[in-house]
């Protein structure tokens, strides 16, 4: 299928870029890497009047450490982030998360923000970003906006981004000292979109037991959302088998009925969720006990 007829723009510059956004808001669309807009053009599920390219600017691609989180401009490639020697020492569970990210080919050219910036239900940055409690940096030609992963999210494909706003950034925060993490989903072929997923962060308190929780699922729900029921089991236990069930059956509630698809009934996706609490809690707990340092 052939994309419908738009006109070209490719600035060079940030500000133009805005500049552009802001005049033709609704009717505009950004392309990076193409993964997400370019079906939807050929498909024409897309149909805008213009396609703004922002391949062209440079001050838009880099990764960075900053003190608390680390930032991702919006040309950084997927690819790029899981190969960085870096990210793969100070942000271990965002690597393993991007390796699940359809195949390498497509990780080649897509990118961290685009993913987040599309805001499909199946994506696993999103649901990463929401559980560490990430930032997305939004601009426009008026001034620039911090939006927490939780509340950036509306809905499938829908954000609270504006029209005449793009996200230029997206800030990852580092896992806690001594966290345990766990990440996993499942799909009918490697690289198809999850049917369900999830992300998971423990820290242990000086007792032994656990002293935060964080975790998100994807696939679930329209929109990514910590499980706060669940995490709230999970608090001052030691993750025994009891606690386990409950928070397997706590998890199976929380997928929404409108995730009935072709590919998988609620009630499937439900046990999806259920199996993968059991697997993914006591790996992260193992992972966060054997984090914690040693007697003196």
């Amino acid at each position: 299928m052939k994309p419908p007829r738009f006109q070209y723009c490719a600035p060079r510059l940030l500000d133009d870029a805005l500049d552009l956004l802001d005049h033709y808001a609704e009717e505009a669309k950004i392309l990076a890497g193409g993964q997400s807009l370019l079906p939807l053009l050929n498909m024409r599920l897309a149909r805008p009047a213009y396609v703004l390219d922002i391949n062209h600017i440079s001050e838009l691609h880099y990764l960075e450490q900053e003190g608390d989180y680390l930032a991702i401009g919006a040309l950084t490639r997927q690819r790029q982030v899981e190969r960085s020697p870096m990210v793969q020492q100070r942000h271990p569970l965002l690597v393993e998360v991007i390796r699940h990210i359809g195949h390498f080919q497509i990780r080649n050219r897509g990118t961290v923000v685009g993913s987040i910036a599309h805001a499909d239900p199946a994506a696993e940055l999103p649901a990463l970003l929401v559980c560490l409690d990430g930032t997305i940096v939004a601009q426009s030609a008026h001034g620039e906006r911090l939006l927490p992963a939780e509340d950036f999210f509306l809905g499938a494909l829908t954000t609270e981004l504006r029209p005449d706003e793009m996200v230029t950034e997206v800030r990852f925060p580092w896992l806690p000292p001594a966290a345990g993490w766990a990440f996993a989903e499942f799909a009918r072929r490697s690289g198809d979109y999850a049917l369900a997923g999830a992300v998971v962060v423990l820290t242990a308190g000086p007792d032994g037991r656990c002293g935060s929780a964080r975790l998100t699922y994807l696939g679930v729900t329209p929109a990514p959302r910590r499980a706060t029921a669940v995490e709230s089991l999970l608090i001052g236990s030691t993750l025994e088998a009891a606690t386990l069930e409950e928070a397997a059956a706590t998890a199976r509630t929380l997928v929404s009925e409108e995730m009935q698809d072709i590919h998988a009934t609620v009630e499937y996706r439900r046990e999806l969720v259920a199996e993968l609490t059991r697997r993914l809690l006591p790996l992260a707990w193992s992972r966060c006990l054997s984090a914690q340092p040693g007697p003196a």
